[in-house]
């Protein structure tokens, strides 16, 4: 591998390159064209011809073929943005006026493209076909890795490796996680409706406020009241909408959130006990209800080898942390590791000199781009460490 990593050394000029436009010209989850035809004519002028698009999403599969023999192992960047507008002043500022890389996928993406080239111009050292999977969708809850398994992007592939930026790790440090990393994540709808009335005269009406208000007090009673202690899970509502003026008694109010876990028979519980609580009150209140659960991501479980063999690819460029405790976020990277072995791990991206710590979705989120390379030496030594 010393040749690619090498190679990654005098790519990275290139690689910021990259990151920078990226940056510059973000799109939106569904809308990443744009971002994958730039990759793919960066790939194409390396004479990279095994590149796939798709009809039906912007989803893209490059193969670095290095023997017919030889396993595959599978890389993945996120190329989506989000609806946010950025607060940087940089040169590199996002040109499109609410939408910004606050998460950190443009880094993804321009790591992924440099480690392919690097792996194209030394192929012959490689011990293992590579793949690479441009992911579109990572940040709606229709995720995008859905399409590209449909599509064959694990067809052959032996283990999956991704990362993701982490402003709460500095520069040079790398933080892993065996077993459950992060949690599945779901998203629900309740519309409850009641009866029209005179504010005046409430018992005239069904008051779909109060029975709403009686839902969400129920339903946040599930996880103190109903879910053992030791399986974490979240339950938050984000939206509520109702009511057309201050003397009516409110008919209509729809209720939105999401339910976060760790633990898929409890997963399965919730939505039960969820629509329980919301037939029982309304019922008790004479109003009517329409229930929709929405399952998303699965919990994210790393396996405990690949998760070694991330841990020893790193230790030559970064300091590994043991992560310990799993977050309440989702990530659809889930997904792969449904299918095959693999390991996610997070790519600390601080540095307090370069204002690069803010948190992820924030406006002014921006990352050290020397983690940019620290990244793309993790993914080649893992091909070293998975010999």
């Amino acid at each position: 591998m010393k040749k690619i990593i090498a190679e990654i050394d005098k790519l990275k000029d290139k690689i910021i390159e990259i990151r920078r436009h990226i940056h510059m010209y973000p799109d939106l989850s569904g809308e990443e064209y744009p971002t994958r035809d730039y990759v793919k004519e960066i790939l194409q002028k390396e004479g990279i011809k095994e590149i796939r698009t798709f009809e039906n999403h912007a989803g893209m599969v490059v193969d670095i073929i290095a023997g017919d023999n030889l396993p595959t192992i599978a890389f993945r960047a996120d190329m989506d943005a989000l609806p946010i507008k950025e607060e940087n002043n940089v040169p590199y500022k996002s040109r499109k006026q609410g939408v910004m890389h606050a998460c950190g996928h443009d880094g993804h993406t321009a790591i992924l493209t440099g480690f392919l080239i690097a792996c194209n111009r030394h192929k012959d050292k490689l011990p293992f076909n590579i793949r690479g999977i441009f992911q579109h969708k990572e940040e709606v809850m229709d995720g995008g890795s859905e399409d590209l398994i449909r599509d064959g992007a694990l067809d052959g592939v032996s283990a999956i490796f991704g990362l993701h930026m982490y402003p709460y790790l500095k520069t040079g440090e790398i933080g892993y996680k065996y077993g459950e990393m992060m949690a599945s994540a779901d998203m629900f709808e309740i519309e409850i409706f009641g009866k029209s009335a005179h504010g005046a005269r409430p018992h005239e009406g069904v008051d779909a406020i109060l029975t709403a208000s009686m839902v969400v007090n129920s339903i946040n009673h599930i996880v103190s009241r109903r879910i053992d202690p030791l399986h974490p899970a979240v339950i938050s509502f984000g939206t509520i909408e109702g009511g057309k003026a201050a003397n009516i008694i409110c008919d209509h109010v729809k209720l939105s959130g999401t339910v976060r876990t760790l633990n898929d028979s409890v997963r399965q519980n919730i939505k039960e006990m969820m629509e329980e609580a919301t037939a029982g009150i309304c019922r008790a209140m004479g109003a009517k209800y329409n229930f929709h659960y929405y399952f998303g991501n699965p919990e994210l479980i790393n396996d405990d080898k690949m998760v070694d063999v991330v841990i020893k690819a790193a230790k030559k460029f970064a300091t590994p942390i043991d992560l310990r405790q799993p977050v309440m976020g989702g990530e659809d990277f889930a997904n792969y590791l449904k299918v095959v072995k693999g390991a996610f791990f997070r790519l600390g991206c601080c540095n307090e000199n370069k204002a690069t710590c803010y948190p992820q979705h924030h406006p002014r989120f921006d990352i050290d781009e020397d983690s940019l390379i620290i990244g793309a030496k993790i993914f080649a030594n893992i091909l070293k460490e998975l010999k």
